[in-house]
């Protein structure tokens, strides 16, 4: 793969694979090339996957990073040694490329926060530093484990805190994070959003607008992404089981890959649902989603409400917005004030119960379905990736000027 010294060149670092780990990290470095830039990914690297590659004119570096004494279930301590074993790679590495061929921007995406260290040198030398916040750490702590172990939150909460001091700029997901973190102490004018918005060249409505795909007595139903229990597909599963011998053809399609597979797996087939739920435990490429989500009636994102999912604003639910697909979600903070009730089926989170009676309304509804289709609409104008991507490549040249 050559190198090349005539264009501004960019690194990102990022614990996780690529480019089906984080479509985030995609989107961003697609926008990159599309100026111009020579962009590098410095990610995880998997079995069977090279150790260097390319995609999309994108130069892939990727790193082991397991101790040989961690199994697939690593655990709290086992999770902070890989992060800790990745950062070493990422920083040896990256430090071997800034030296080859110097970088005028770094991006460092979380989780963790302090991976944003392993640009140490290259700042140090002039170059400026991107912390690009995808999850505020704090609160991913204490939705998945509550306030065990204090010593630990304090620590997490530290380390925030001086990565963002460490860090020239930081981007994150929503303005509802973006006033977390200003609320911490993070500088206004040092904090930026980008939102997940989908990608308007692969995600994009049909000529013909909204339409409507099942035929009578059929509902499908659609969930992509990281498959855990705080995204409650448990509650999905439960109510399609409520809501089965009224809508026999209903089906659900579960598509991603996350620890909670087994645990869905064994409920589907406890509840005998084996003829209405489908779990396909792979990632797919984003230029793929597409079709396989048009196949769908309705999107469903039943997440649980907690301190970290009340701030999510789901890549998910902006693609099925992008294809003009009408979704349920839960009543969250973030989802309530990015779509609202026009755009989207609110339930309330982890009502079961709740959840079911919407699944019903919609089904019998079809006018209903047409409003938040149309709703759709509304959003996407609003929320453009051609226009966010615009504004991030304008962050980035901007700090670029500072070398």
């Amino acid at each position: 793969m050559s190198q090349t010294t005539s264009r501004q060149r960019h690194c990102m670092i990022v614990y996780a694979l690529y480019p089906l780990g984080e479509t985030r990290v995609q989107r961003e470095a697609k926008a990159l090339i599309r100026r111009g830039y020579a962009v590098d990914v410095i990610c995880l690297r998997s079995t069977g996957q090279p150790a260097q590659d390319e995609h999309h004119g994108v130069r892939i570096y990727r790193e082991h990073y397991r101790f040989p004494f961690i199994g697939q279930q690593e655990g709290l301590a086992g999770r902070f040694l890989n992060y800790l074993c990745f950062f070493g790679a990422a920083m040896r590495r990256l430090n071997q490329l800034h030296h080859s061929h110097p970088y005028n921007t770094i991006q460092v995406h979380n989780l963790p926060d302090f991976l944003v260290f392993c640009a140490l040198v290259p700042k140090r030398q002039g170059t400026p530093v991107i912390l690009d916040l995808h999850d505020l750490m704090p609160e991913f702590y204490i939705g998945r484990f509550g306030h065990k172990h204090r010593w630990l939150l304090h620590l997490i909460r530290w380390q925030e805190r001086a990565a963002c001091c460490f860090a020239d700029h930081i981007i994150t997901v929503s303005e509802h994070w973006r006033q977390a973190l200003i609320s911490r102490g993070v500088p206004l004018e040092k904090c930026s959003v980008v939102m997940n918005v989908a990608d308007d060249h692969i995600f994009h409505m049909p000529p013909e607008g909204p339409v409507m795909r099942s035929a009578e007595g059929e509902l499908r139903l659609i969930y992509h992404g990281t498959i855990v229990y705080r995204y409650g597909l448990d509650l999905a599963i439960y109510a399609v089981a409520q809501v089965c011998d009224e809508i026999p053809g209903i089906h659900l399609t579960i598509l991603g890959e996350g620890e909670a597979v087994p645990t869905l797996a064994r409920l589907v087939q406890d509840l005998g649902l084996q003829a209405h739920v489908t779990i396909r435990n792979e990632l797919r490429p984003a230029e793929e989603l597409p079709d396989i989500i048009r196949q769908a009636d309705l999107g469903i994102v039943p997440y649980r409400n907690d301190v970290f999912t009340d701030g999510l604003v789901p890549t998910k639910l902006m693609e099925y917005a992008a294809l003009g697909l009408p979704a349920i979600a839960s009543r969250t903070t973030a989802i309530e004030t990015y779509f609202g009730d026009t755009m989207v089926e609110l339930f309330t989170p982890g009502d079961v119960n709740d959840l079911a009676a919407a699944i019903r309304r919609l089904y019998c509804d079809r006018a209903r379905r047409a409003q938040l289709a149309n709703g759709c609409l509304t959003f996407n104008a609003r929320y453009q990736w051609c226009k966010i991507s615009a504004d991030y490549v304008a962050l980035v040249e901007q700090l670029g000027t500072l070398t």
